[in-house]
């Protein structure tokens, strides 16, 4: 029997809006990693700073809602917190290693593409032309933000990248795909993620990485902002936006995490952006705001 694809909540406009606003927090809270790793984090352990960003926050909620998944959950939780939150990090890790970070951020922004696929393959949503063209500008527009003369590809992290991209899509899919039970809510459903891909990351960290770093004040700031903030609260809200907001509108959303990074690297980095930046910037934004809005009318009435 075919399983039943979890319905998002019904909204108006006006609705739609503030959620798809509060969901966004999320990405934005996710495109601070880069200068938090780079400024305040010791060199070196990627990995150990994505388990401190996963399974601290899941114990924590898993303590504040003292609900753990049963039945057929069991299985689906880890799925999800392997898809969502335990694979995609050493792969990020791995493409960085072998990418420059422009590279590396614009494949990671093919996940609305990817997603939109998935949408129709997973959850049987008809194809929409609208929602691809507005995905391959976002990514373009991604791209022209952070790719410099310096970019080069390397089949290594590219591979890496792409399949990063598809894990955090194809999570992002079979979590809209199975909902959440109706007893749970997002705090407990985020912590049910977070705590499978914190145990996912915990051998990987100790076979790749070792012995954890030696932590300052500074890297303990970095860590408690990605664990809290980057984590818990981020997840939180994430969740709670895919439940109540079409799938597509919430993948879009994930341009957000470079276009912040950019900004976060101007303002505190002096990395400043050139006319041509700008421009992507724009595109990026302008994608952003169309993916929140119903397909035009054209589109609907050929369906």
């Amino acid at each position: 029997m075919k399983t039943p694809v979890a319905q998002p909540v019904s909204l108006g406009h006006g609705g739609r809006l503030s959620s798809a606003a509060v969901t966004a927090l999320a990405p934005a809270a996710w495109g601070t990693t880069y200068v938090v790793t780079t400024e305040l984090l010791p060199p070196g352990h990627p990995v150990f700073a994505g388990l401190l960003r996963a399974l601290p926050a899941g114990l924590i909620a898993l303590a504040l809602t003292r609900t753990v998944p049963h039945g057929a959950w069991r299985g689906k939780a880890a799925v999800l917190g392997v898809l969502n939150i335990g694979l995609p990090f050493p792969l990020l890790f791995l493409a960085a290693e072998h990418l420059p970070g422009g590279v590396a951020a614009t494949l990671a922004a093919a996940q609305p593409l990817v997603v939109a696929v998935l949408a129709v393959l997973v959850l049987g949503e008809s194809p929409s032309a609208w929602r691809l063209a507005w995905g391959a500008i976002g990514v373009a527009g991604v791209g022209l933000v952070v790719l410099g003369p310096s970019a080069a590809l390397d089949a290594v992290g590219v591979a890496a990248g792409l399949a990063s991209a598809a894990s955090l899509a194809l999570g992002l899919t079979l979590t809209k795909r199975w909902g959440r039970p109706p007893d749970v809510g997002p705090t407990a459903f985020a912590g049910w993620q977070l705590t499978a891909g914190g145990l996912f990351l915990l051998p990987l960290t100790a076979l790749l990485e070792g012995a954890p770093p030696a932590i300052d004040g500074s890297a303990a700031f970095g860590y408690l902002w990605m664990g809290v903030c980057g984590g818990l609260l981020a997840y939180i809200v994430w969740f709670r936006g895919l439940a109540t907001l079409p799938i597509t509108s919430v993948a879009v959303l994930l341009l957000l995490s470079p276009l912040v990074a950019a900004v976060l690297g101007a303002v505190l980095l002096g990395q400043w952006l050139g006319p041509i930046q700008l421009l992507g910037f724009g595109l990026a934004l302008a994608a952003i705001v169309a993916g929140q809005l119903p397909a035009p009318t054209w589109e609907r009435t050929s369906r």
